[in-house]
């Protein structure tokens, strides 16, 4: 027994990896799909109306996935381009996780996925919460406006519907989802009845999610159909009166798919024609200016959770106007700040312009992130440098042969996951649940084998000593779960183990995630090859002694 102590342990070390791994894997992202906002119970109270309307009604249009380069060619959405030019334009620029329900909500209230109470992740239909915090919809309905939206089911989730005095929602995302989507709206803009309207369409987002993503035709086929619709809407609408909003939640990765970090996800088109608009390309705004600005342009009070600004450079106002609308956003943001500090337990000093305020938010998160983090990277630090340490006192040629193989690993897992299969270290390459585990447990699986095959080769593993054999490929697979372990440490030393008041670093979580995966399966192949090198050692020693 004493001399199998080594064997027994290492097998013992695999199983509490792999359940580690497969444990805090899961915990994560539940963690992370369970989100919500610390304002979620004690939501800022609304605000006063901001006045008088700058236009009879206000028409949302969200094409759902619309990158914003998509949004430029001329030859694919005609239309879009000829509001723009008529019209007020910019490039929005948005925040992980940058998913559908995480960018509806940014949308709606003004307020980044950390603060919205829109959920963190794509929820399924009925584990969707509807928004506590203040929102369009919620303030039109406050201010006497009538509202209407027409788009995917998702929305009658989370829209407080209680707010919406017409609708019409599909579980269908393609071409003929929204020409029922379009169908049913037209008739509220031809009566003239609903003060704000969201139309949502949603089929650029499913040519690239199903039909081949950003570089396949479908895309611009899809893209240029939307454009059509738009101007189906738009035909219905006074221009003289009337104003048409055009917007994305997010864009698409070239491959299709999104979510995460990656810069081409996170730029959006903004075009706004129509009543109260002043035409002209303007600065870069965020997504959550969008809801800000299309309060002002209604006159109801800015939405009471809201980051953003109304962007006044672009709406046709006095400059009393602006006095009126920047006094509002001074009180709004006052109010949220005081919010916060008491949401999230840290003190912030008062202060005097709306500017400084929303950075003393975000001062405030990053105090409270930094005083949780540096114990955290303690932790890391130490963990990460203990074997490391173990691996320099013991350092022979053995353990470099092992070190190299581990390296080897990495090499060529790196290599089957973002060349040979394309994927970004994003959740943006993750199609779902299934595909991520599926794609990881082979890919991991096989340059395990790899790794393994090229040291029982260097090493000669299968004509030593059975126990010895075992203790090697032990040894290289803690060791190869070592390196794995780096990222890991990195992920919690940011994010802390589970998500909890706030959202997580997207790129650093997910390399986390990747890497605990790997190491569930690494642990669990590596005892499986233990078993295999062992065996035919034993079999080869056997073999000899007949001979």
């Amino acid at each position: 027994m004493k001399t199998n102590r080594w064997i027994i342990l290492g097998i013992l070390g695999c199983i509490f990896v792999a359940a580690i791994g497969y444990l805090w894997g899961t915990g994560m992202m539940d963690s992370l799909y369970a989100f919500r906002s610390p304002l979620k119970d004690n939501p800022p109270a609304p605000g006063q109306p901001l006045g008088k309307p700058l236009t009879r009604r206000v028409v949302f249009v969200l094409i759902d996935a619309l990158r914003d380069d998509t949004s430029h060619k001329t030859n694919v959405m005609p239309f879009l381009n000829q509001l723009r030019a008529e019209g007020a334009w910019a490039t929005v620029h948005s925040r992980t996780p940058s998913y559908s329900e995480p960018g509806y909500s940014v949308l709606m209230t003004g307020a980044w996925p950390d603060i919205s109470d829109g959920p963190a992740m794509n929820l399924d239909y009925p584990d969707i919460p509807t928004w506590t915090q203040d929102n369009l919809f919620t303030a039109a309905h406050r201010a006497g406006l009538k509202t209407a939206v027409s788009g995917y089911y998702w929305f009658q989730k989370l829209i407080p519907q209680k707010d919406v005095d017409a609708s019409f929602y599909t579980s269908g995302e393609d071409r003929a989802a929204d020409v029922e989507v379009v169908n049913h709206a037209l008739p509220w803009l031809q009566s003239g009845g609903y003060q704000f309207v969201l139309i949502h369409i949603d089929q650029v987002d499913y040519a690239g999610h199903h039909e081949g993503g950003p570089q396949s035709p479908n895309w611009d086929a899809a893209a240029a159909r939307s454009d059509d619709l738009l101007k189906q809407i738009v035909s219905t609408l006074d221009l003289k009166r009337d104003t048409v909003l055009v917007v994305s939640d997010h864009g698409q990765i070239d491959r299709g798919g999104h979510g995460g970090q990656d810069p081409i996800v996170l730029l959006e088109p903004f075009v706004l024609a129509g009543a109260g608009v002043k035409p002209g390309q303007n600065r870069d705004i965020n997504q959550v200016d969008v809801a800000p600005t299309v309060a002002a342009l209604l006159g109801t009070n800015i939405p009471a959770t809201a980051q953003g600004m109304a962007q006044t450079s672009m709406l046709n106002v006095t400059p009393d106007q602006v006095a009126s609308i920047n006094s509002a956003q001074e009180t709004q943001k006052l109010q949220l700040l005081t919010a916060y500090e008491k949401a999230i337990g840290v003190s912030i000093q008062p202060v005097l312009d709306v500017p400084t305020m929303i950075h003393e938010m975000d001062q405030a998160k990053a105090n409270r992130l930094t005083s949780e983090r540096i114990p955290r990277s303690v932790l890391a630090i130490l963990l990460a440098l203990i074997p490391a340490a173990v691996l320099v006192w013991k350092r022979s040629r053995k353990v470099a042969w092992f070190l190299g193989g581990a390296v080897l690993y990495v090499i060529l897992f790196n290599f089957g996951y973002a060349v040979v299969a394309g994927r970004t270290y994003s959740l943006s390459s993750v199609a779902s649940s299934t595909d991520i585990i599926t794609f990881t447990a082979g890919t991991a699986a096989a340059s395990l084998a790899l790794a393994w095959l090229a040291l029982t080769y260097a090493l000669d593993w299968l004509h030593s000593a059975p126990r010895q054999a075992a203790e090697s490929v032990l040894a290289f697979t803690f060791i190869t779960i070592y390196l794995l372990s780096l990222p890991i440490l990195l992920s919690f030393a940011i994010n802390g183990a589970l998500v909890t008041w706030t959202t997580p670093g997207m790129a650093s979580m997910f390399l986390g995630f990747l890497s605990l995966l790997q190491a569930l399966i690494v642990a669990v192949i590596g005892l499986i090859l233990t078993g295999i090198t062992s065996l035919i050692a034993f079999i080869n020693g056997r073999r000899k002694q007949v001979q």
